[in-house]
């Protein structure tokens, strides 16, 4: 068995990418055997495909603007939960998980918000705030988003309460600590865990990006086509005096792309320039020399005009 260790700062942390639920009851990410029955039974589940994340008839609406939302007060309703995560954006729908008899809220909810956007910032910012003097955790649609996920029903899941002694760790609420021990890589690869990422931990404060949309070429040329046609739109939309004070500005900006000569044009237009100056330097000879012609004839005519008197 090979085995590695290094020291590492005992403040550094990381986070789970994929879900396996003997890892998750590991507080630095490495035991290889389920150190209690709950994270046996998840294991099974795992193991034996038992469990389909996505088979959820309630799920609804897209799980990249979808939040989850924990640690919310049994008097929290749709109502003060809608106005408390409005601030953050527009909120496009929310599910409070009720108990399917007594109908009482279970603790938890999902949000979904209009954009991605507008998820992020809930994401970031809403998280240890205070509902209904609750203190709430909030995370991204692991049940979706998450490869392998297990839920804590079936033993799985993520954080949990000390008094419990079911902790999950490698979450946003319990990331994994730093390895203080040998890491027993040949042992994780044979279970399927994934290693902890030596050299690039992070920091406790740090706050872990949730999965982020992979965009096609399609969906890129579609944005570029959206933010052409905004452009149009605006074009249109301007008025004829600042269309031509935008055109005067263009024509004027030497850094305009639009607006630079080839090096054809370039060189056709300074030979034009050089034949105009010749024509103009040819012109102003022309003139200096007939009004020094006129000069003289005016000179020769007084002259003779003085003698004529005189005599």
């Amino acid at each position: 068995m090979q085995m590695s260790g290094r020291n590492v700062n005992v403040n550094s942390v990381f986070y789970a990418e994929g879900y396996h639920p003997v890892q998750a009851g590991s507080i630095d990410g490495t035991d290889i055997l389920p150190h209690d029955n709950a994270v046996y039974r998840a294991f099974l589940c795992s193991s034996a495909g038992l469990y389909d994340p996505l088979g959820d008839p309630k799920l609804i609406g897209d799980p990249y603007c979808t939040l989850f939302v924990g640690h919310l007060s049994h008097l929290t309703t749709e109502q003060s939960l809608r106005k408390a995560f409005s601030k953050y954006g527009r909120v496009k729908d929310l599910r409070l998980v009720r108990h399917i008899v007594t109908g009482a809220s279970r603790g938890y909810a999902f949000v979904e918000y209009e954009t991605e956007r507008e998820m992020q910032r809930a994401y970031k910012e809403a998280h240890h705030s205070f509902i209904d003097d609750s203190e709430v955790i909030v995370d991204y649609n692991r049940q979706q988003l998450m490869p392998g996920w297990i839920p804590r029903r079936l033993g799985g899941g993520l954080g949990g309460k000390k008094e419990s002694g079911q902790l999950r760790f490698g979450g946003r609420e319990r990331p994994f600590r730093a390895p203080l021990r040998p890491i027993p890589y040949d042992d994780l690869e044979r279970l399927g865990i994934p290693p902890p990422p030596e050299g690039r931990y992070m920091s406790r404060y740090q706050v872990p990006s949730p999965p982020r949309r992979k965009r096609s070429s399609v969906d890129r040329e579609e944005g570029i086509h959206k933010r052409s046609m905004e452009r149009g739109v605006n074009m249109r939309k301007s008025s004829p005096v600042e269309k031509e004070e935008r055109s005067h500005k263009r024509s004027m900006d030497p850094e305009d792309h639009s607006f630079k000569r080839t090096s054809v044009e370039t060189e056709h237009h300074r030979n034009r320039n050089s034949v105009d100056r010749a024509e103009r330097s040819h012109k102003r000879t022309s003139r200096n020399r007939d009004d020094r012609s006129h000069k003289r004839h005016k000179s020769h005519r007084r002259e003779r005009s003085t003698s004529h008197d005189r005599y």
